[in-house]
């Protein structure tokens, strides 16, 4: 198990694997993860750590920085219910 943490393609399939669940399950939590693993593809790929604690960290700290800047992103949606305060029907 620890050998395939630094196998790119392993965090390739997760991060298709999350944001699939994004898909199913949209909280919008699912994402985040999937865009700090398509980070960690690149970091594995490079082969910048080979230590196992340092991509473990540094997949949580990507995945906390994708879901942040979504959040900044995306700040302006809201999901609120529109309250109508006058009728159209009525003079």
């Amino acid at each position: 198990m620890d050998n395939l943490l630094h196998v790119w393609w392993v965090w390739l399939c997760a991060a298709l694997a999350l944001a699939l669940i994004e898909l199913i399950a949209p909280a919008s939590v699912f994402l985040g993860f999937a865009l700090g693993a398509l980070g960690m593809t690149a970091v594995v790929a490079l082969g910048l750590f080979t230590n196992t604690s340092v991509l473990l960290a540094l997949f949580a700290g990507l995945s906390l920085l994708a879901w942040i800047a979504l959040k900044v992103a995306f700040k302006s949606q809201s999901s609120s219910a529109r309250i109508v305060t006058r009728d159209i029907n009525e003079d």
